[in-house]
Order: C-alpha cells, then structure tokens, then sequence
C-alpha cells in the first residue's frame, strides 16, 4: 500500500520517547508518515478542531497536563470551558498531548503507544 493509498501524518515532538516510538511503530507497520512537528508549526484553532472532531473527545482529553503549564492557566480546574482549553493550545502548543496519528481509519492519541494501531490498516 502507497503512502497516497494510506497517508499517515503524526504531530510529533522528537523530544518525547512516547512519540519517537510511535513514529518507528509506523514506519515499521511500512508507512513513510508526514511528520508535523507541532511545537515549532503550532495549532490552528481550525486544525484542532478538526482532530477532536475526528477523534470524538472534548479539548481536555487531549490536555497535556504534565510538564506544562496547564495548572498555571487553569486549565485544571473544574469548570473550564472548552474554549479555553482550545485557545490556551493555540497559544501554547505543548498543551496538547502527543503524539496524535491520523489516518483514513481514525485519529488516535497515542497514548498508550498500542492505540495507534487502531489507526492502521491489519498487518498482512
């Protein structure tokens, strides 16, 4: 199967060895991923967006929480509108949780590293 039969595209922070591992799991399922880097590309509101909408959660299920500043924003707090939540990422993109995978099957968080192949078609 072709890259253009099956894109894939990560959202990806090299830093992170979750991430690094979910960008082997792909290539070694035969997949060349687009890779986006989204610490250094950010977020549009339109883009994340759409991913939630894919992946049928709200902003918080997305939230990273750790070693961000979410608590400083109060983004932990009950209550906290999912507005928000959105414009804090667009702000900051680091709050967003990674890796996410999007394919034409779905749109997963990979997390734990298992999910994404939720994403992918069957090993043959």
């Amino acid at each position: 199967m072709s890259d253009q039969d099956f894109p894939v595209t990560v959202y990806h922070n090299p830093a992170c060895s979750t991430s690094r591992k979910v960008v082997g799991m792909v290539r070694d399922a035969g997949h060349k991923p687009r890779i986006v880097e989204y610490l250094q590309t950010g977020w549009s509101l339109a883009e994340l967006r759409a991913i939630l909408g894919e992946m049928g959660v709200g902003a918080a299920a997305i939230l990273r929480r750790r070693g961000t500043s979410a608590e400083e924003l109060g983004l932990l707090e009950d209550g906290v509108s999912e507005e928000a939540i959105l414009a804090a990422m667009v702000a900051h993109p680091v709050l967003v949780e990674r890796p996410i995978v999007r394919t034409k099957l779905g749109t997963v968080l990979g997390r734990p590293v298992e999910a994404v192949l939720r994403a992918l078609p069957p090993a043959m």
